[in-house]
């Protein structure tokens, strides 16, 4: 099924957006429940916090390193098959590991199998849905990334009821089931042709993941920012649960402060859409303004106090882990939509699987080496400042992209795509401003 091109930013896009935000909360917002299950895991096979971080930290590795992957063969077969194989194989992961004697069969099943499973769900998604939109491009991208703090807002205490009620092993088989219905949410994702697109699909292993993408400039400083952030970025995802539990917090204390951060997160993601299909600011502008907060309010999440007892929710860590949502959240939607405007939009998924990539890098590393500070100092805060500085770090790079900084010279105002062609034109002053029409606002301040 190959339809015509639609109408701009309508039709069966918002169908697709479903379809990815249902992608989104089966990944990444299981991958942030996740973490309450590692404390489990870690006495029942009597091992350190560091030894079961490699859990998360691997399924989170392997699904983002190997994203490129999964957009090669999108590329090449479409983003329908793609998914709903990796749907199954990401459910396979988890009833896997259901049957773990070891830790090992763990790294195996949640780390390899489901990592790998992932890889070849988000990417397809997210960048099939960047090629339905055009104006309202970010907002849809963030309506499907609040799939992550719905997903969270639901599975966190859910995970914690299975938890109790079923063992980690019951848990994990119950979630291999909700796992599977990635597999009709990859039917959904019908291809779409746009004028632009190239004939053939590319040969060569170098074309096909795209990796000719890094001669250029402006998505080099990207790649750069963004592979530093992700040092940093997901930690809360793997030890924020565990650093409530810490503090005195009972299991359904340490799901609440998970819920805030999930419901900042979500609320931000849909919010920062907006504002940036408004054109107000160049998306290159907010990407490092965003991401600078974010840093910020995880080393906010390290520094606070924690007050409670067990039957308690810890107000000040729940008032920061709802800051650092709110931020994180803005940040996730810019990351993907500014995208287009690095590499049009029939580079669109391969750039979206290159980004997983590189987040993988600080994704291998920042959860063990958060465990590992919790390991030598006994609590997480020198892990939230460590992991918070590398944030900062990445949207200090970010100043380096086109349109970031306030410019002395008055810019241009963008040319606005065919609603058809869905891609940013390029503008030479600033080429990242969101695709806002003719109302976008000058870049003429220094």
């Amino acid at each position: 099924m190959t339809p015509k091109p639609p109408g701009p930013d309508g039709g069966w896009g918002w169908v697709v957006a479903a379809a990815a935000f249902a992608v989104n909360g089966l990944s990444y917002g299981l991958l942030r429940s996740l973490g309450l299950a590692l404390p489990d895991l870690a006495e029942h096979f009597d091992r350190s916090t560091q030894d079961t971080a490699w859990v998360s930290a691997l399924a989170l590795a392997v699904q983002q390193a190997a994203s490129p992957v999964g957009s090669a063969l999108s590329t090449r077969w479409g983003a329908r098959p793609v998914v709903m194989v990796g749907g199954v194989l990401t459910s396979l992961g988890f009833v896997f590991s259901a049957f773990a004697r070891s830790l090992l069969h763990l790294y195996l099943g949640l780390g390899v199998l489901a990592g790998s499973g992932w890889a070849l769900v988000f990417a397809p998604a997210l960048g099939t849905l960047c090629r339905y939109f055009s104006r309202r491009r970010v907002l849809a991208v963030g309506l499907a990334l609040t799939g992550n703090g719905a997903s969270s807002l639901l599975l966190a205490p859910t995970l914690q009821l299975l938890l109790d009620t079923f063992g980690w092993r019951g848990a994990l088989l119950l979630l291999g089931a909700i796992t599977l219905h990635l597999a009709p949410c990859g039917a959904l994702l019908r291809p779409l042709v746009l004028p632009g697109d190239p004939p053939a699909p590319p040969r060569g292993p170098l074309a096909a993941l795209g990796l000719d993408l890094f001669a250029r400039r402006a998505f080099s400083v990207f790649a750069l920012g963004t592979a530093l952030v992700g040092g940093g970025y997901f930690v809360p995802y793997v030890h924020l649960a565990p650093h409530a539990l810490d503090g005195g917090l009972g299991g359904y204390g340490a799901a609440l402060v998970v819920t805030a951060a999930a419901l900042g997160d979500a609320g931000a993601r849909l919010l920062s859409g907006w504002l940036a299909d408004r054109g107000w600011v160049p998306l290159s502008r907010l990407l490092a303004v965003f991401g600078a907060l974010t840093g910020l309010g995880l080393l906010a999440v390290g520094l606070v106090p924690l007050v409670g007892s067990r039957e308690g929710c810890g107000g000040p860590l729940l008032a920061a882990a709802g800051v650092y949502g709110l931020s994180a959240g803005s940040y996730a939607p810019l990351v993907f939509g500014v995208l287009p405007g690095l590499v049009g939009v029939g580079g669109v998924v391969q750039a979206t699987g290159l980004v997983m990539m590189l987040m993988s890098l600080g994704g291998l590393l920042g959860p063990p080496l958060s465990g590992f500070l919790r390991d030598e100092t006994g609590d997480f805060t020198a892990s939230f400042l460590t992991c918070g500085s590398f944030i900062l770090s990445g949207s200090f790079i970010y100043m380096g992209l086109p349109g970031a900084l306030p410019s002395c010279r008055p810019a241009s105002r963008p040319a606005t795509p065919p609603p058809e062609r869905g891609e940013l034109l390029p503008a030479p002053q600033v080429a990242l401003l969101s695709p806002g029409g003719p109302q976008s606002t000058l870049d003429t301040a220094c």
